[in-house]
């Protein structure tokens, strides 16, 4: 199926409500949607010893929480990259300016630039840069092809509201489950800690219990997985997603779906998916 316009997508959903599940489903139905996950991105900026891999590094070795500037700061610098977002300047992408004028906005602002690692960070900044020199917002292109889906941020009302300075997301997916049905779901899962791979003795077992189908290694319970821990996760998510939620329903793009399984919840998802982004025949 072809899409007829880009596709802005976040799934917002308690944990253990199937969010990957769902993910990977759209995925692989359009082929044109593409998964941004800002753990994968700061994971890949670390490796490359990229500047604002360093600084994220940094961050977390002395124990700190990575800022939201430096999470959104890599997501426009991805989608700046792949060309998705560019400058509302007649010239182009900000990423082409000459970095003498760049350090002159930087200079004029009050942040000069004390060497190359800043100034890389500025440039992979395209809301920042463009405040700072004086442009207009980033223009966000609408071909299909720029389609994708954001995984792991935002989390927060403040962080959405951050995000729309770069992207505007044009559909918030919340994915409701009873909280007892992913109870149970939880109590039957069971993980094998050198892959990932997830099993659940009530509708994903492994072929032999208790070990891993591929190795043959023990599954082990994940320690968050207890029915303490996980309720304190869902006290934690109720009282950051409402916020987050009402600031997708007055931009007019959230839309909830229910289902006792994700394979309930699967076909909803993709009729309306489809009534917004793919071209009608």
């Amino acid at each position: 199926m072809r899409l007829r316009k880009a596709a802005r997508v976040i799934l917002v959903g308690a944990p253990g409500v199937g969010k990957g599940t769902q993910s990977e489903r759209l995925l692989h139905k359009f082929p044109q949607l593409s998964s941004i996950s800002s753990g994968d991105l700061l994971r890949h900026n670390v490796k490359q010893r990229t500047p604002l891999g360093i600084k994220v590094e940094s961050t977390m070795k002395a124990g700190g929480l990575v800022p939201d500037d430096m999470i959104l700061r890599l997501i426009s610098n991805e989608l700046n990259q792949r060309g998705w977002i560019y400058s509302g300047h007649p010239a182009g992408n900000v990423m082409t300016l000459a970095s003498s004028a760049l350090s002159s906005a930087a200079e004029s602002s009050g942040q000069p630039f004390h060497d190359d690692a800043e100034m890389a960070t500025f440039l992979s900044s395209p809301a920042h840069a463009h405040a700072q020199a004086g442009y207009g917002p980033p223009r966000v292109s609408e071909d299909p092809s720029a389609s994708f889906l954001l995984d792991g941020f935002p989390r927060t009302a403040a962080q959405a509201d951050r995000l729309d300075e770069i992207v505007p997301i044009n559909l918030a997916v919340s994915i409701k489950t009873p909280l007892e049905v992913i109870m149970e779901r939880i109590g039957g899962r069971w993980v094998h800690e050198p892959s990932g791979r997830v099993y659940n003795t009530t509708f994903n077992a492994p072929r032999v219990a208790g070990r891993d189908d591929v190795t043959g290694e023990p599954l082990v319970r994940r320690a968050d997985d207890s029915e303490e821990v996980y309720r304190a996760r869902w006290r934690k998510f109720q009282e950051t997603s409402e916020p987050l939620l009402e600031h997708y329903a007055r931009k007019g793009v959230l839309w909830e779906v229910e289902g006792m399984s994700s394979d309930e919840i699967t076909p909803k998802l993709l009729r309306e998916f489809e009534r917004r982004f793919v071209e009608q025949v």
